[in-house]
């Protein structure tokens, strides 16, 4: 049966939920329509966006709304004795059970379990939980006893939990089996002008609260509230508003440089993105470290092509090498590497002006380089062979420390080793 949006704005109104967004919407409508039947739900949504209401949604609709209702954080019940909470305890059965005690699944027998932080919850206890789902019996700490209950079980959790189910931390039937009907509750950045709304509810609230008038934006502070992120949803824009109605005693009208002081530092690095539940992150750590190299790479290749193609000659380039050095360190090698990756033409290590012509202050013009005769060419190669091979000899023929005094990288120096036959 359809839902219509009459019966949508009823049942917000009812539980308190203040927006209009769609996704908001969706997830309401959802929750209306899986609520008159008994399967199981999971609430998924960041923490702080407000998955408790759409539970209470769930439970009042259904025709357990007479039976318990019963609200968990599994993330809060220490880990020794959350089986002992869930499903009760024997007299005796461990250390301090002084008494027989009823778990939450007695209790709530014909009513709803709310499980928040489903996550949380140790491997045997949701052992112990999947039970309890397909039928309905459970077993007391310290009991051979089986009982039976009949619960329906809402659960919530703020973690992509299939990769808890890959890593091993949460079981793959638990998840299926809970995840019948998955129902997302969007973050606040994703609901648009709701933000307004929920800021005019709050200052009003708090204006009642405190007996002060309340606090209003203007426009310029809209604009930048709607820009905000708000990593705690709900609750960092409650308490964000709390903190303005009562620290601003004094103008009750907030401009976007007073709101500005109000909200927290941003980190401006980039962050790692997080993907929605059910998905995989599509970035990665080594993923985003090898798009930034590339990416320096890239800047690296364009600006030495800006500085040679603005140069007019090789001398003037030469010139330029001499004079500010440090501003090109490194491109010889990067230039030999990438020639020779595409070529096989012999490289010369050193491209910058030679010793005897930066004394004499003079750097051959480009066109005496073009007029050099095939033996120079050779000349060059055997200068630069019996660097190597000093380079080698010296340091007992470690390549790593050799190509560290020729100032090239180990892999140029292998490559130059086999180009010119030096292996034995």
């Amino acid at each position: 049966m359809a839902i219509t949006d009459s019966e949508i704005q009823n049942v917000k109104q009812r539980f308190g939920i203040i927006g209009n967004s769609p996704l908001l919407n969706n997830a309401v409508s959802v929750a209306m329509q899986v609520a008159p039947t008994d399967m199981s739900v999971l609430i998924t949504g960041e923490s702080g966006s407000g998955k408790e209401s759409f539970s209470k949604i769930i439970h009042h609709l259904s025709p357990r709304r007479h039976g318990q209702f019963i609200a968990i954080n599994c993330g809060s019940i220490p880990l020794g004795t959350i089986d002992s909470e869930l499903f009760g305890h024997e007299k005796g059965s461990f250390t301090g059970a002084h008494e027989a005690r009823k778990g939450y699944f007695e209790v709530s027998n014909g009513g709803t379990i709310f499980l928040d932080e489903i996550g949380e919850m140790p491997l045997g206890t949701q052992a112990r939980l999947l039970r309890v789902l397909e039928n309905g019996e459970f077993i007391k700490v310290g009991s051979s006893k089986v009982q039976k209950t009949d619960v329906r079980v809402v659960a919530a959790t703020n973690v992509n939990l299939m990769h808890n189910v890959e890593d091993g931390k949460f079981r793959e039937d638990l998840y299926y089996r809970l995840s019948t009907v998955p129902i997302y509750v969007p973050p606040l950045r994703e609901r648009g002008r709701d933000i307004e709304l929920l800021f005019r509810k709050f200052a009003s609230d708090f204006a009642d609260k405190y007996k002060v008038k309340p606090v209003a934006l203007t426009d310029d502070a809209k604009d930048l509230l709607l820009q905000y992120r708000f990593p705690g949803n709900i609750r960092q824009l409650k308490n964000l508003v709390e903190q303005i109605s009562v620290l601003s005693s004094d103008n009750k009208e907030i401009t976007s440089d007073g709101l500005q002081r109000y909200l927290p530092k941003v980190n401006t690095l980039p962050a790692l993105y997080k993907s929605g539940v059910g998905e995989k992150d599509s970035l990665s750590e080594r993923d985003i470290l090898y798009k930034v190299l590339f990416d320096m790479k890239k800047d690296f290749n364009d600006l030495k092509k800006l500085v040679l193609d603005t140069l007019p000659s090789q001398a003037k380039a030469a010139q330029l090498v001499k004079d500010h050095p440090e501003l090109f360190e490194g491109i010889h090698e990067v230039e030999d590497n990438n020639r020779h990756a595409h070529s096989s033409e012999p490289v010369v290590l050193n491209l910058s002006p030679s010793a005897s012509d930066q004394s004499n202050g003079h750097v051959e013009d480009v066109h005496d380089i073009s007029h050099e005769t095939e033996d120079d060419s050779l000349s060059i190669e055997k200068k630069e062979k019996e660097l190597i091979l000093r380079a080698l000899r010296k340091n007992n023929n470690k390549r790593k420390y050799a190509a560290r005094d020729l100032g090239i990288s180990e892999r140029t120096l292998y490559r130059k080793i086999k180009q010119y036959d030096l292996e034995d």
